[in-house]
């Protein structure tokens, strides 16, 4: 949970460029990999990573601006990923219009459940973590390069003369 905002923008700055460095992989090919037939598909969860961005906070009173209202994902991965930053951007700015470091102790109802605003901005981070790892194995068997978000990945060690850990 967080307690001041200042921590959240710090890790929100890592969080979407990491998250943005992925969307960036994507080709309009990879959009529809899917583990089976009946699950997500790669192009669903990184669109999902920008819809959340604007339905999460708008529980709370953030008025994230961007247009999310399409129910199907875009064909487009580059289209994805714009959306992907500008509701990044728009969140961060409208936290700053809207919030201090005391709104993080207000509640609201999420899901069901009282949420401490804290408490939903780090829910955020960590369901965008949660979908980017179900996006790295989609992208794999894409055949699509990976990128290392918290160490190097598979091939960013080679690429470092190092052997890969198994």
């Amino acid at each position: 949970m967080y307690h001041s905002l200042e921590e959240f923008y710090k890790d929100w700055a890592y969080e979407s460029s990491a998250t943005l460095k992925l969307l960036n992989l994507l080709t309009d090919e990879s959009l529809n990999q899917r583990v089976t037939p009946d699950s997500r598909s790669l192009g669903f969860l990184a669109n999902h990573l920008a819809h959340t961005i604007v339905e999460m906070p708008a529980l709370t009173g953030i008025k994230v601006k961007v247009d999310c209202s399409a129910t199907e994902p875009p064909s487009s991965a580059k289209e994805i990923a714009e959306i992907y930053k500008k509701a990044s951007d728009s969140l961060i700015e409208e936290i700053k219009k809207n919030w201090n470091d005391k709104t993080l102790e207000q509640e609201d109802n999420m899901y069901g459940e009282i949420w401490k605003r804290g408490y939903t901005l780090y829910c955020l981070i960590l369901h965008q973590t949660h979908h980017r790892g179900q996006m790295t194995v989609l992208m794999r068997q894409a055949g699509l390069k990976v990128v290392g978000m918290y160490g190097p990945a598979k091939e960013e060690w080679a690429e470092m003369g190092m052997p890969a850990m198994e």
